[in-house]
């Protein structure tokens, strides 16, 4: 079984510029000197947090999108972040999953965070995404649906197992960076997964303070390895499909899951 190597970029970003934004991710992808097979930039990369989704949306066929795909093919590596996007005159949180071989796919923001009045701005979306990638199962999120675990729970309808591994990208501030931690490890242990966090660091356009605190865990919760704080780096990590399965066999909890389905909309 194959291990996976993700780097995960703890960025600052350039308040509402998608040129600038695009361009320094360029050459801190251009950076990474290993091989990789997915990369993960923050919740909103090319803009920040921004709630003017009306004067900052690209469709889909916009040159944030293109650009993704154009470095994911460069890379040989899945790009994965979100931007905001407008369809059928909604707009949207998107997170966006670009593959080397032309292939992307998409998740909209479930939970949108009202405390910042995100819902007034966005649409939510109704969907999971699990993309099957390389053997391996991963299931990317968007920040604020880090406090809701109905929403990511691993199980199928028939009581199975649903993926291997959580992504959330994020710009999650620093006044609530202990959450942001322990939650990170609350969902590795109750979905027996490896979960992923990338958030950003320094201040937005609202003098909103971030800290990262960007981090890997393991399926038994345990910090494999995390970012220092507010620091403006990268890290290419491995995670193993192998230790996962024997973890998952040695210590069957999703056997005992409760099986349930989560009915209406937000």
């Amino acid at each position: 079984m194959m291990d996976l190597k993700v780097t995960l970029i703890q960025s600052n970003l350039y308040w509402e510029n998608v040129d600038q934004n695009l361009a320094m991710f360029t050459d801190k992808i251009n950076a990474i000197h290993e091989p990789t097979d997915i990369i993960v930039l923050p919740e909103m990369f090319n803009t920040g947090f921004s709630m003017d989704s009306e004067r900052l949306a690209e469709r889909m066929n916009g040159k944030t999108l293109s650009w993704m795909m154009e470095l994911a093919k460069q890379t040989n590596s899945v790009i994965v972040g979100s931007l905001i996007i407008t369809e059928h005159d909604e707009f949207y949180n998107r997170l966006v999953w670009a593959q080397p071989n032309g292939d992307y796919y998409t998740y909209d923001k479930r939970h949108l965070f009202r405390m910042a009045g995100e819902h007034k701005h966005f649409s939510s979306g109704d969907e999971l995404l699990i993309v099957h990638y390389k053997g391996w199962r991963i299931c990317p999120l968007v920040c604020y649906d880090l406090r809701f675990p109905v929403w990511s729970r691993n199980i199928t309808e028939d009581g199975g197992i649903a993926y291997d591994c959580l992504i959330y990208i994020a710009n999650w501030p620093a006044a609530r960076k202990a959450p942001w931690s322990k939650l990170l490890e609350a969902r590795a242990i109750e979905n027996q997964c490896y979960v992923i966090g990338v958030n950003r660091v320094g201040n937005d356009g609202n003098q909103i303070n971030y800290s990262g605190n960007s981090a890997l865990v393991n399926p038994k919760g345990e910090i494999v390895s995390t970012i220092s704080e507010s620091s403006d780096t990268q890290q290419t990590l491995s995670i193993s499909l192998q230790e996962l399965n024997d973890f998952r066999k040695k210590f069957p909890v999703g056997m005992d899951a409760d099986v349930f389905e989560i009915k209406g909309h937000l």
